[in-house]
């Protein structure tokens, strides 16, 4: 079979192609596994009950076993007196019959005797000494007897086929009789990850290289689904090692191959030209009409299947979350298990599809109008954009936009995503990490949209809080005049929250003596600039009209248009030469190691929407901003940060 190199193909082509090759993908097989052995397994056949469950009539409380036409004139004042002719116990059937007027003394658990239909709590007797029993209830029949086979009955299906078992399932199989179940066989999968910039978590890091994300993450996923997924290691950027580590895998019984990395089609990506030659001119893939992850490749050698995902972490994630996924559940016998689904509005205009199916991750909030899906937009490389999402939104190749508001369908990522107790939207701050380890919640959101992102957040309900550093222009003051300018003056309060200093950073002794924004117009000068909308972009551009009169910064200031999202972005870039001074806090430049000309002071304050001013974990948040605690943390961890004499106050 000759090589298809990027002739890019849909998802649903891509498995159709596996499912001709293949002839279908499914279950590789059945073994019989003990009970304990058998959570998390998938059935492999119906299992239906041996034994009725209870499988005898028995109490289900202490008291005395009583024909209930025998207690229906008892009551307080006149109570049934009955004579007690034995007790059942539990673990024997009681060799007794009880007839009129008379009761057996039995234990929760305990078989009912012949004659009885009813058991009276023993909350409602008094035995006399006599060998008798006062009843002051009447009950009626079946009262407090659990029936024989009312629970599960002999023949009923308790686990169907296909069916995970879980530690529910254990418990009913147990009491059905079981103690070997028929599961089907883990599919076992080997992972590599390639390139020489690659080093092992916790090893030196030395420069240009990254640590491998994907095969530790790789590796977790498939675990979670249920397979027996091996890391084999990082392989080297030969030719010779990487065809002979796959075909070793391969000859050792492995059902699935999957690399990440040395996908695409530059001169030293090699996996499609390896995965072709191993399988015998195998591959069937080579590029997926799908953003992020279009350098996929998938190959058939025999009855295996070999995938090279990308090697950006978030394209690898999304095409195991898309592929690779439903190819393995499929295997574990799981058929393909769908994504739960809510809806969701878009806070935003987003170009997105544009002839390539796009996945968004996003962040659910969820407002008075219900749920808004936040996207998470990052680069391909972004190693935390899928531990913060909740799901997923798929745009088709044919769309060219998702409409500001417009309802969209979200795959969540776990059935178990709830509600955060508390979330925080808007500009990003590490001060805010602090606040929020000492309030120490269980589940926190934190968005960072830009200060304006979370003024519309509050204002559409969303946001619990929202941190935000805009400045007036005109007047100088941070926030505040944005009250009236969102029309939620009355309607939201903003909270004094801190100080801290903002300013240039340069490399270690301010090599090219940077000192003021005039010295960005130099020839010699390169800058690093924060995205539109930012609170220092926006001060950025207030200082530079001043300099500039008028003129546009893009043509005498260098790398004006080269912009970041991040207070990190900015030290990195002027930590590793990218640009030689940037604006951002003091302390990341403290981080970084990085000298700091100061520039101003900011105000980084928060709002909240009036009617969650009485929320709990809001509450909490204030009296934690407001302490002596935080105030001393603050100093002693952040650089340039200080409280200021109305932290924590309500200042409009």
């Amino acid at each position: 079979m000759a090589l298809v190199f990027h002739a890019l193909v849909s998802l649903g082509e891509a498995l159709d192609s596996i499912e001709k090759r293949l002839g279908g993908i499914k279950p590789l097989g059945e073994e019989e596994v003990g009970l304990l052995d058998a959570l998390g397994r998938v059935a492999a056949e119906d299992m239906k009950a041996r034994i009725s469950s209870p499988p005898f009539d028995r109490s289900t409380v202490d008291g005395y076993a009583v024909r209930a036409s025998d207690t229906y004139e008892a009551s307080e004042e006149t109570p049934v007196t009955l004579k007690i002719v034995g007790k059942a116990e539990i673990g024997s059937i009681p060799n007794l019959q009880i007839n009129h007027g008379e009761c057996v003394e039995i234990s929760t658990g305990a078989p009912i005797p012949r004659g009885a239909n009813a058991v009276v709590m023993v909350e409602y007797t008094k035995q006399l000494e006599s060998g008798r029993v006062m009843i002051y209830k009447p009950v009626a029949p079946g009262d407090n007897v659990a029936q024989a086979g009312t629970d599960i009955s002999v023949g009923d299906v308790i686990v169907r086929k296909g069916h995970r078992i879980t530690p529910r399932e254990i418990a009913v199989l147990t009491a059905a009789g079981y103690d070997k179940v028929k599961v089907y066989r883990k599919p076992r999968v080997a992972v590599f990850s390639t390139g020489d910039e690659l080093v092992e978590s916790g090893k030196p890091l030395k420069e240009g290289m990254i640590y491998d994300v994907n095969g530790p993450a790789i590796v977790s996923m498939l675990l979670e689904l249920g397979v027996e997924a091996s890391f084999m290691g990082i392989l080297r950027d030969d030719y010779l090692e990487m065809k002979k580590k796959i075909e070793q895998s391969i000859a050792s019984g492995y059902d699935i191959v999957i690399t990440s990395g040395s996908t695409s089609a530059g001169f030293g990506d090699m996996i499609y030209k390896i995965f072709n030659e191993v399988s015998g001119g195998g591959v069937i893939v080579h590029g997926l009409k799908i953003k992020p992850g279009k350098p996929t490749v998938l190959a058939i050698s025999g009855k295996k299947i070999l995938i090279g995902l990308p090697g950006f972490p978030l394209s690898a994630m999304m095409v195991f979350l898309t592929l690779v996924k439903p190819m393995v559940t499929r295997m574990l016998g799981l058929g393909e298990e769908d994504f739960k689904t809510v809806k969701a509005s878009f806070p935003f205009r987003l170009e997105a599809g544009r002839g390539k199916l796009e996945l968004i991750p996003v962040q659910l909030l969820e407002g008075a109008k219900g749920l808004t899906a936040y996207p998470l937009i990052g680069q391909s490389g972004s190693t935390s954009l899928l531990a913060l999402a909740d799901g997923l939104v798929e745009v088709n190749e044919n769309r060219e936009f998702i409409e500001e508001n417009e309802q969209v369908e979200v795959k969540l990522l776990s059935g178990m995503i709830k509600p955060a107790e508390l979330t925080i939207v808007g500009s990003h701050c590490p001060a805010v990490d602090i606040l929020l380890n000492m309030l120490n919640l269980h589940s926190v959101k934190v968005i960072n949209v830009g200060s304006l992102g979370g003024w519309y957040s509050v204002k559409r309900g969303e946001a619990d809080i929202a941190g935000t550093h805009l400045l007036d222009e005109k007047t100088g003051e941070y926030n505040v005049f944005m009250l009236d300018k969102m029309n939620l003056r009355n309607k939201a309060r903003l909270i004094r929250g801190y100080a801290r200093r903002i300013g240039f950073v340069v490399k270690s002794g301010n090599p090219k003596n940077i000192t003021s924004f005039k010295d960005l117009l130099r020839d010699d000068v390169i800058f690093v600039n924060r995205i539109r909308g930012s609170g220092i972009r926006t001060l950025t551009d207030i200082k530079l009209k001043e300099v500039l009169e008028g003129e546009d910064p893009v043509r005498h200031i260098k790398g004006y248009d080269y912009e970041v999202r991040t207070h990190s972005a900015v030290a990195a870039a002027v930590k590793h030469g990218r640009a030689d001074v940037g604006i951002t806090i003091e302390a990341m430049a403290d981080m970084y190691n990085l000298d700091f000309i100061p520039v101003t002071e900011e105000i980084y304050d928060f709002l909240i929407q009036e009617e969650k001013m009485e929320k709990k974990q809001v509450k909490d948040f204030l009296n934690i901003l407001r302490s002596l605690r935080f105030s001393e943390e603050l100093g002693k961890s952040l650089k340039g940060y200080r409280v200021l004499p109305e932290t924590g106050q309500v200042i409009g």
